[in-house]
C-alpha cells in the first residue's frame, strides 16, 4: 500500500508546532519539506515535516494532520494530509511568531521584552488593551500605536490567509489584497472573486476561478465566462499577441473555461458592448484587441505618419563631406554598407539600423553624433534598460537615459510628462536595443517625438523580441514604409572576439563549439567562450555554483558585480528559481534577513531583480539591484539600483526576485563582463536559436556554457519561431490585417 493510501486510510495524527525551516519548497505545488518544533514539548527537537503547505511561512504556529512515516535515507517525517494555520499558544511559539518579522514593528529585541511581560496573555494584551504595552520598557505612544495598527492588519492578513491556503496565493498577493481592500478583504474574496482577479496583480483568473466554484458560483455565469474571455486574451497578450481572430480567442477561451463555445457568443458580445475588446473586421475574419493595445497601436501608427510628413529641423549638413570628415576623424574609412547607415539617419526623418555583434553598430552611433554635435544639434541618446543606455553614453561620450527616465513619468498624474503636448526637445533621437520595444512603451516613446525630430532606431532583428506585447521592430521593418539599413559584415576587433564569431555561427546554423571541460576547475582564465559539461540538472548547478563561489574570484571576476547566470527556464532541475536558491545558500550575502513568502527570503547583499514597473519608485521591470539595508523588525528593505536607494515596505517585496539567476528573456538590453548560461535538454521547451543567441551576445568578455552540447545543437539548429499577431501591420501599410498570417513572426 502507497504512503498516500496509509494516509487516506489510516487515523490521522495531530501534530502542532513553529516552522523554523523551510528546507525545501516547490513553487508549482507547493510542495514543502520543513523542520516544525513542536509546540506540546518546548524542549523536543526539530521534527521534518513534508506536504503542501502554500503560503505558510518560518515563524508561523501550524496545526498539522497526517502520519509518521519511516523515510530510508532521511529517517523519521511526518507527511501532511491537511494543516491550519494559528495563532500560537505557548511562549516559545508566541515569542518566535512575534520575532519572525510577520508583525511589522516587532522584532526580535522587543518580541522578548512584550513576552516577557506578559506570557501567555501576550497576544490577547496586543489586540484588546494594546495601551497597555507601554508597559514594556522602551515602548512608548507611537510604538505602541504601531505595533497595534500592525497587528490589525496582520490579523485581516491571517483571516485572508486562512481562506486562500488552499489557492496557492502567496503571502505578497495577500498583502496587496488587504493594502487594497482592508478590513473588507475576505468579504471581497467571497462576493466578488473576479473583480479582484482584474484589480489585484497576481490575483489571476485561475484562483478567482477556484474561489468562485468552490463557493458554489455558477459554472457557466457571465461574470465568470467574461472574466475567462478577458483572462484568455490576457494569456495571448503575454505569449507576445497584440491582435486575435475571435475564433481564435473563442476557442482558447473554452478550453480554459471548459464550456461549449457556443455559450462564450453572449458574454463576448456583451464585453465588445462595454468596449472591454474592441473589434475590427478584415477580410471576414473578426479581429479582437484590447483598447490598451488597439490605442497603442494606432498612436505608432499615427507617430509614423507624422514624422514621416514634416521637415526636417537639422541644421543643413552636406552628408557626404560630413561622412568623409568622420571618417578622417576616426582614422579609418567606413564599410559602404556603414557609410550609407550614416547617410540614411541624416536625411531621412525616420530611419531604422540593424545588425549583429561586431557589425560596425557602434561606429555609426559613433559618427552621427560627432556630425550632429560639430553642427551644434540636440542629440538625445536613450535605451529601453539602464545598462543599455549607460552603454550608449560610454560608446559616444554624451548622454543617455533609460526611456522611462527620459519621458519622465508623474506618479500624481499617473502618466509621462514628455508627449505629444510636451514633445521631446531634440533635433535627433536615437535609441538602442529597440528590438526590446514593445506596444505600449514604443507608443509612449513616439507620442513625445516632436514632428520635426529625426528618429533613428537600431536593434538586432536576430534577439528574442520585446517581454511584453508586440513586435514593432519587426513590424516596422516588414511595412517598408521607413528605411532600413542592414548591417551583415563583421568588422576590426569584432573578427578577433570568440564570442562575436560564435554569436554569427548561430546565426548561420554552425555548432561548432570548443571541446567541453570536465569541470569548472579546468576553465582556462584566458578563453572568452568556453563549455563546461554537466549531463544532469543537479550536476549543471553544483558547477555553476563552482564556478561563481570559488573560480570566478580566482579569475579576478567579481562574481557579484561582473558576472551574471542567463537560463531558459524559471523552472526545473537547472532553472532560475532552483539555481537562485542554490547560489544565495552558497554565496551567504549575511545572516540578516526577511522572509517573503513561499520560502523566499531576502538577505543583506542578495543580488535581486524588479519584476514590475513601478513608476513610484522609478523603478522598472528588469532592472538590478543588490539589497543594501533590511529591517526585519519593520519587514522592510531598501535596494540599491546603480547608486539609487529605493525603499521597500512589507507589501512591495512581491515585485523584487533573487537575481542570482535571470531568465535570457529577462537578460535582453543588459551586458555584462562575464555570462554563464546553463544549458540541458531538458529546456526543450524553450531551445531556439534566437535564445541561445541572444544569451551569448549578452557576454562582454566571457561567455560559459554550463551543461550538454547536444542541447546547444537542438536550440542553434531549431529555427522555428512562434508568430506573433499584431495587428500594426494593418495600421503601417495597405494588406490588411489577413496579411498578418502569411509573413514570418520572430519570436
Amino acid at each position: 500500500m502507497s504512503a498516500s493510501a496509509r494516509i487516506s486510510s489510516a487515523q490521522p495524527v495531530t501534530l502542532t508546532g513553529v516552522l523554523e525551516r523551510i528546507v525545501y519548497l516547490n513553487e508549482e505545488n507547493h510542495y514543502t519539506v520543513g523542520e516544525l518544533h513542536p509546540e506540546e514539548n518546548s524542549a523536543r527537537s526539530m521534527v521534518i515535516v513534508c506536504g503542501n503547505l502554500p503560503g505558510v511561512q518560518c515563524g508561523e504556529t501550524l496545526e498539522l494532520q497526517g502520519e509518521w512515516t519511516e523515510h530510508k535515507t532521511h529517517g523519521r517525517q511526518f507527511k501532511i494530509l491537511r494543516f491550519q494555520s494559528k495563532l500560537p499558544a505557548s511562549i516559545y511559539g508566541i515569542r518566535k511568531y512575534l520575532g519572525s518579522g510577520l508583525v511589522p514593528g516587532v522584532g526580535k529585541t522587543y518580541a522578548e521584552k512584550i513576552v516577557a511581560k506578559f506570557g501567555e496573555e501576550t497576544l490577547r494584551i496586543i489586540s484588546e488593551q494594546s495601551a497597555r504595552l507601554r508597559e514594556v520598557p522602551g515602548i512608548g505612544p507611537q510604538r505602541a500605536k504601531a505595533i497595534k495598527k500592525a497587528w490589525d492588519e496582520q490579523s485581516a492578513l491571517r483571516e485572508v490567509m486562512l481562506f486562500l491556503q488552499t489557492y496557492g496565493v502567496t503571502t505578497s498577493q495577500c498583502l496587496r489584497l488587504v493594502k487594497t481592500y482592508g478590513l473588507q478583504a475576505k468579504q471581497i474574496l467571497e462576493n466578488e472573486p473576479y473583480t479582484v482577479a482584474k484589480e489585484i496583480d497576481g490575483i489571476g483568473f485561475r484562483t478567482a476561478d477556484k474561489i468562485a466554484r468552490n463557493l458554489g458560483l455558477s459554472n457557466e455565469g457571465a461574470a465568470r465566462l467574461e472574466a475567462g474571455l478577458l483572462f484568455a486574451l490576457n494569456e495571448l497578450e503575454e505569449a507576445g499577441h497584440t491582435a486575435v481572430p475571435a475564433e481564435q480567442l473563442t476557442e482558447h477561451a473554452a478550453a480554459l473555461l471548459e464550456v461549449l463555445p457556443e455559450k462564450l457568443a453572449a458574454p463576448l458580445a456583451s464585453l465588445l458592448s462595454s468596449k472591454q475588446l474592441l473589434e475590427r473586421p478584415e477580410n471576414g475574419v473578426q479581429w479582437l484587441q484590447s483598447p490598451i493595445q488597439a490605442r497603442a497601436e494606432e498612436e505608432i501608427a499615427d507617430c509614423v505618419q507624422r514624422l514621416l510628413t514634416h521637415p526636417s529641423h537639422l541644421p543643413p549638413i552636406q552628408v557626404d563631406r560630413a561622412v568623409s570628415w568622420v571618417q578622417d576623424k576616426a582614422g579609418f574609412s567606413f564599410a559602404p554598407a556603414q557609410a550609407e547607415a550614416v547617410r540614411t539617419a541624416l536625411t531621412n526623418k525616420f530611419s531604422i539600423l540593424t545588425g549583429g555583434p561586431g557589425t560596425g553598430k557602434t561606429t555609426i552611433l559613433s559618427a552621427l553624433c560627432g556630425i550632429l554635435s560639430a553642427k551644434k544639434a540636440r542629440i538625445v541618446l536613450a535605451a529601453p534598460t539602464g545598462r543599455a543606455a549607460q552603454r550608449m553614453s560610454e560608446t559616444t561620450r554624451l548622454p543617455a537615459a533609460t526611456i522611462h527616465r527620459l519621458l519622465k513619468f508623474d506618479p500624481e498624474q499617473g502618466r509621462f510628462l514628455h508627449d505629444a503636448g510636451n514633445p521631446l526637445s531634440a533635433d535627433m533621437l536615437i535609441v538602442d536595443e529597440a528590438s526590446m520595444l514593445d506596444n505600449r512603451l514604443a507608443a509612449a516613446l513616439l507620442r513625445a517625438v516632436h514632428a520635426h525630430t529625426h528618429l533613428l532606431l537600431v536593434g538586432d532583428v536576430n534577439q528574442l523580441p520585446s517581454v511584453g506585447p508586440g513586435n514593432v521592430l519587426q513590424d516596422l521593418i516588414a511595412s517598408r514604409r521607413v528605411p532600413v539599413t542592414v548591417l551583415n559584415a563583421i568588422f576590426r576587433q569584432g573578427a578577433r572576439s570568440q564570442i562575436v564569431r560564435t554569436a554569427h555561427q548561430i546565426l548561420e546554423g554552425n555548432v561548432s563549439l570548443p571541446p567541453p571541460v570536465g569541470n569548472v576547475a579546468e576553465l582556462d582564465p584566458q578563453a572568452e567562450l568556453q563549455f563546461v559539461a554537466a549531463p544532469t540538472p543537479e550536476s549543471c548547478v553544483a558547477q555553476i555554483t563552482a564556478l561563481c563561489q570559488q573560480i570566478l574570484p580566482r579569475h579576478g571576476i567579481d562574481p557579484w558585480s561582473q558576472a551574471q547566470v542567463l537560463a531558459p527556464m524559471h523552472r526545473g532541475g537547472a532553472g532560475v528559481q532552483n539555481l537562485n536558491q542554490a547560489l544565495q545558500q552558497a554565496m551567504k550575502p549575511a545572516a540578516r534577513g526577511i522572509p517573503a513568502g513561499a520560502g523566499l527570503r531576502f538577505e543583506e547583499g542578495d543580488k535581486v531583480i524588479q519584476t514590475r514597473n513601478n513608476y513610484d519608485k522609478g523603478v522598472f521591470n528588469g532592472d538590478l539591484g543588490r539589497v543594501q539595508t533590511v529591517n526585519p523588525d519593520a519587514g522592510t528593505l531598501a535596494v540599491d539600483f546603480d547608486g539609487t536607494l529605493v525603499d521597500y515596505e512589507r507589501a512591495e517585496l512581491g515585485e523584487l526576485q533573487l537575481a542570482y539567476a535571470i531568465t535570457i528573456h529577462k537578460s535582453q538590453g543588459s551586458e555584462f563582463h562575464t555570462v554563464i548560461i546553463p544549458l540541458l535538454k531538458s529546456h526543450f521547451m524553450m531551445l531556439r536559436r534566437n535564445l541561445v543567441y541572444t544569451a551569448i551576445t549578452r557576454g562582454k568578455k566571457r561567455v560559459i556554457l554550463v551543461g550538454e552540447p547536444a542541447a546547444y545543437a537542438m536550440a542553434v539548429r531549431n529555427t522555428e519561431s512562434t508568430r506573433r499577431l499584431t495587428a500594426l501591420p494593418f495600421r503601417l501599410r495597405t494588406g490588411g490585417l489577413s496579411a498578418i498570417l502569411s509573413r514570418p513572426f520572430a519570436t
